[in-house]
Formats: C-alpha cells, structure tokens, sequence
C-alpha cells in the first residue's frame, strides 16, 4: 500500500464517508475509487485536486510530501504578500 491509498483511506474513514459517497464527490466509479485505496491505481491530477478539496489537505499531503495536514489554502497562505 501507498502513502497515498493509506492518507486516502484514512481520510476517508475520517470524515465518515463510504467509498461510494466519496466516489460520488470526485465523479468516479466506486470500483475505480476503491483501487485507488488499495494502490492498484492513482487519481489523475483533477481528481487529486479535488480529492484535496472535499478532505480538506494539500495534495502534497496526500501524495506523502509533508506530515502538514492542514487545509489547502492554509498550506499557501505564506506565500501571499501583504
């Protein structure tokens, strides 16, 4: 298993959501969605996006690339200028 299908599943499970209801958000089948968590697949990059944007996290932490969980626009905050 990926860091990813682990973050997804936890994430998911998290929230309280089925496969299917998550599957539902991002517009895919629940057959696909549950590759997803079992590593056989990963999402293209509008699907990760929006994977990101109903578990509230960056994509980076769902692809493993920071422990930050934070929601997205929190992870970007910094880099806007006052």
């Amino acid at each position: 298993m990926s860091v990813f299908s682990e973050r997804l599943t936890d994430l998911r499970k998290g929230k309280g959501l089925t496969q299917q209801e998550l599957a539902d958000k991002v517009g895919i089948s629940r057959v696909g969605y549950g590759y997803w968590e079992k590593g056989k697949r990963e999402p293209n990059f509008k699907k990760l996006i929006l994977l990101a944007k109903y578990l509230y996290v960056s994509t980076d932490y769902l692809l493993g690339l920071t422990n930050i969980k934070g929601e997205r626009n929190i992870m970007f905050s910094f880099l806007k200028k006052d």
